[in-house]
């Protein structure tokens, strides 16, 4: 007889590409089939052929629909998946965008590798392709909060809020009596758009995030992008800001709605250059007034309007943002510099000491917008470095990940401590800080797992 065990085949020692494995006599579900990112030797991770059949997986929990989570679902599905994905309907909706936004960035980069000549490969192919994720999507299961699900083959699952994003969930899985606990990516104790994440659940088994395991974040300091606007406009400059497309661009705009009110920046255009942003802030728009979704309430006016926002849709429009010929905000995606629109926009700009990129979150190790916080003089954009001599601002108010207090506070408030806690979804240096925080000051076994390790879970 098969023993019940947990696999760490992603998030181990890495932010990135989030995905583990339980197992059993008679089932195999996937937790989370997320993307690698970042540093090249990373995402070439990606490209290796998955530990076991696809088609043997008979369900896939995901906990939100950020690309390190869901991203590599439609490979998984082009090489044989076939089950259930179950999410959050609002996940569910997000990752929607996203994956078709994946594939299409993923065809594109392609194409333009293949134009330039500045590949490795020849040709330069997609992970999977736009077909893949239409083949992908019809496999999502939306399932409600504290709603149980049976799984294939015997296990049962229910989904708490995590308060990390809109949809996001904490996994609670149980199998052969063995109860698992994935924590995904953990929200603060406060979101300004999202419910408070819910306490720890009953668990003998607990996987917890690391992204922040070594570090508080400062206290917030609300007057840090209201200066570097007023900077920036004042010497007749662009405020670029990479930011993601889900959730943080809502934060941004919600922010700077709040400063444009109370006079503490100029009225200036404020553009949105990102489809899957436009498609994502729909999303929200929606949710906010929707019972189950996990949200506040909100009143007054319009959360996310500045008060002179524009929508940019047409990549010519979006051209045009690369160098414009007036003061105004920029909002585009990807939020660490490694693909998208604001790419280009970055080429373009990087050279100007009128402009200011603004940096909104973690940056993950290999990606420009750690370059950028780092103090990089030069980054490397399609095959060129482009000099660095705008201004670069690092903003940590918008994080909606736990650091390291907030998650051991989060900890203790479970109703009883797990058997066995392992650390994961953090560079090693910071998963084993907080490894050993768990040890000495809950007094809790804590492990920080290696790639490809198993772990018996009876």
């Amino acid at each position: 007889m098969t023993r019940p065990s947990l696999t760490f085949l992603g998030g181990a020692g890495t932010v990135t590409g989030s995905r583990f494995l339980v197992e059993t006599a008679t089932a195999r579900a996937l937790v989370d089939a997320g993307l690698y990112q970042g540093l090249a030797e990373l995402r070439r991770r990606n490209w290796d052929p998955f530990p076991v059949d696809p088609s043997t997986i008979g369900d896939v929990l995901v906990t939100h629909a950020h690309l390190d989570h869901t991203g590599y679902l439609p490979r998984l599905v082009r090489d044989g998946f076939r089950g259930r994905i179950v999410c959050t309907p609002e996940t569910a909706e997000l990752a929607t965008i996203v994956l078709r936004d994946s594939a299409h960035l993923q065809e594109e980069d392609a194409a333009y590798a293949n134009a330039m000549g500045f590949s490795k490969h020849h040709p330069a192919l997609p992970l999977y392709d736009g077909e893949d994720v239409e083949r992908t999507l019809p496999l999502l299961a939306p399932t409600s909060y504290g709603e149980p699900v049976a799984l294939h083959g015997g296990p049962k699952a229910v989904l708490l809020p995590a308060g990390h994003i809109l949809g996001s969930a904490i996994v609670a899985l149980e199998a052969d009596g063995h109860r698992v606990v994935f924590s995904g990516d953990l929200g603060r104790p406060h979101h300004p758009l999202l419910a408070p994440r819910h306490a720890p659940p009953a668990a003998d088994t607990l996987l917890v995030e690391a992204t922040y395991g070594d570090r508080a974040h400062p206290d917030p300091d609300p007057g840090l992008l209201a200066e570097a606007v007023r900077r920036t406009v004042k010497r007749g400059g662009t405020v670029l800001i990479p930011a993601f497309a889900v959730d943080r661009t809502e934060l941004v705009l919600m922010e700077l709605a709040r400063l444009t009110r109370a006079g503490e920046i100029p009225k200036v255009p404020v553009f949105v250059d990102s489809p899957m942003a436009l498609a994502a802030l729909a999303v929200y728009r929606r949710a906010l007034g929707r019972d189950g979704a996990g949200t506040r309430r909100q009143r007054g006016p319009d959360p996310f309007d500045p008060g002179d926002l524009r929508v940019v849709r047409d990549p010519d429009e979006s051209r045009d943002l690369n160098e414009p010929p007036y003061p105004c905000i920029v909002i585009s995606a990807s939020g660490m510099g490694s693909g998208g629109r604001v790419v280009h926009h970055l080429r373009h700009q990087l050279p100007n000491p009128r402009n200011t990129v603004v940096l909104t979150g973690y940056q993950a190790e290999g990606t420009r917008g750690r370059r950028l916080l780092e103090g990089a003089r030069e980054v490397k954009i399609h095959g060129r470095y482009v000099p660095v001599h705008a201004e670069v601002v690092s903003v940590e108010d918008f994080s909606v990940h736990s650091d390291a207090d907030e998650t051991l506070a989060w900890l203790r408030s479970a109703a009883s401590p797990p058997t066995t806690t392992y650390v994961v979804h953090g560079e090693h240096s910071a998963a084993a800080a907080l490894s050993r925080r768990i040890t000495d000051e809950l007094g809790w076994t804590s492990a920080v797992p290696t790639l490809g390790e198993r772990v018996l879970l009876d």
